[in-house]
């Protein structure tokens, strides 16, 4: 290990959540892929007990290498990125190390002699090179998050309706705690998406992509919400690219076997087309039959795939 390249450990200041951005940008133009998913980028500025920053800062100060554990659910979930210049130096070598202390650190309510967690970290793109790095180290993968992608024409197939069910936009302010309530239903053995709280919708409401024309949901007659389609379409994407995300379809389980899956991603799918996007993405566990059974059969083909990394 560089003896010379000193470790930052706590709350990000806005010039360090700048200077990972900037990190991050620069491992994606050399990789092709993005380093760190939305959850660690919009969680750059928490200093909860349950979240850890770790910054490895080059000579000149620039961020040589970051890490974020995140202890909040049943695993600690873990992404690191270094910087394409202080790569095989041992910068990653030393974030994942210091991931599994962090982890392995009894619970702050719990009792002392509790043992933590266990460490998943996740690897973008599923490169030769992060799976260099996870055989070297004695990790295996535990699990996939596929990405898939199919093509979107102007003339989108017409949306089949359900017999006494209602479509409608997300009502902000009005629909924030019925629909985490329903994400939650629909998500419960998820271990991202089923604890997503209001705060956290609220955060993702505040991004420059957020469109609540785009978050529609299906409700019965009594107007209870029985299911939704979210879409998300970033805003700074390349010239001649128009990528529209499938960004999450979720069910009440009481709800399920009537096709309304089928039918909120076609919904989903309608609503890119219009926006103009040309082609549709989403992501999805690898062993997740029923919804790539789904998502087979409107058209979409693997594209790439992350992986989550973990000792035996």
């Amino acid at each position: 290990m560089r003896p010379d390249l000193p470790i930052q450990i706590g709350p990000l200041s806005p010039s360090a959540q700048d200077a990972v951005r900037s990190l991050a940008e620069a491992a994606a133009a050399s990789d092709g892929v993005a380093p760190l998913s939305e959850e660690p980028l919009l969680h750059l500025g928490d200093a909860g007990a349950d979240r850890t920053h770790v910054v490895v800062r080059a000579t000149d100060g620039a961020a040589a290498g970051y890490l974020q554990v995140d202890r909040s659910g049943d695993v600690a979930s873990a992404e690191l990125v270094v910087h394409p210049e202080h790569r095989r130096t041992g910068v990653g070598t030393l974030l994942l190390g210091t991931a599994e202390r962090d982890a392995r650190l009894p619970e702050r309510s719990g009792a002392p002699d509790q043992r933590g967690k266990a460490l998943r970290l996740w690897a973008h793109g599923d490169l030769p090179a992060a799976r260099a790095f996870a055989a070297a180290r004695g990790l295996h993968s535990v699990r996939e998050l596929l990405f898939l992608a199919r093509p979107l024409t102007d003339d989108a197939a017409a949306v089949a309706a359900l017999e006494g069910l209602v479509l409608r936009p997300f009502r902000p302010g009005d629909d924030d705690e019925a629909w985490v309530a329903l994400n939650a239903r629909a998500f419960a053995t998820h271990p991202e998406q089923g604890r997503l709280t209001v705060a956290d919708l609220h955060a993702r409401m505040r991004e420059p992509w957020f469109d609540a024309a785009g978050l529609l949901l299906l409700a019965d007659p009594q107007g209870r919400l029985v299911g939704s389609v979210w879409t998300k379409i970033e805003t700074d994407q390349p010239d001649g690219t128009r990528d529209g995300e499938i960004y999450a379809v979720g069910i009440d389980p009481d709800a399920r076997g009537q096709g309304l899956g089928r039918l909120l991603t076609e919904v989903g799918l309608a609503h890119l087309a219009e926006a103009g996007c040309t082609r549709a993405v989403l992501y999805v566990d690898g062993d997740n039959a029923a919804a790539l059974a789904t998502y087979e059969r409107t058209g979409f083909t693997r594209a790439a795939v992350d992986v989550q990394y973990a000792r035996d």
